[in-house]
């Protein structure tokens, strides 16, 4: 999906964050990929525009206000990817996560819901970490 800077300025203002040049910059690169990625990818793709630490910044603010998906996946790098739910996540919306243990990527399984369980009265979860691990269909061959 290819947007102008006022299209991702109006997506950023709706999720009640200012549209800085960095931001839209951010925006703009985590829409153009399909897989979560992770702050060194994003600085790459950003080919030395930004650097880390602003970079870190804006996942960060994006995290708060519900723009992006922070997942887990056990390789010590945080990967990110654009939450499609609207403006707030919802646990029912979140989808499984495939990490190949041999070329370290981090795939999306849409397909695939989180498992609901029943926690505890007066637990409130935000978000579940639902990560399978193996090796991926590229690495098999």
């Amino acid at each position: 999906m290819d947007m102008n800077n006022d299209e991702i300025g109006n997506i950023l203002n709706g999720r009640g964050i200012k549209p800085t040049a960095n931001r839209i910059l951010v925006m703009r690169e985590l829409m153009k990929v399909s897989n979560p990625v992770n702050l060194a990818d994003l600085e790459a793709s950003l080919e030395f525009s930004m650097d880390k630490a602003s970079i870190f910044r804006v996942l960060e603010l994006f995290a708060e206000k519900d723009v992006v998906h922070v997942i887990e996946d056990g390789s010590r790098s945080l990967k990110y990817e654009l939450c499609h739910s609207g403006n707030k996540h919802s646990i029912a919306d979140q989808h499984a996560h495939f990490y190949c243990e041999h070329c370290k990527g981090t795939y999306c399984i849409e397909t695939e819901k989180v498992p609901m369980i029943d926690i505890p009265d007066g637990f409130t979860p935000h978000s579940i970490n639902y990560m399978i691990k193996g090796i991926c269909p590229k690495c098999n061959r």
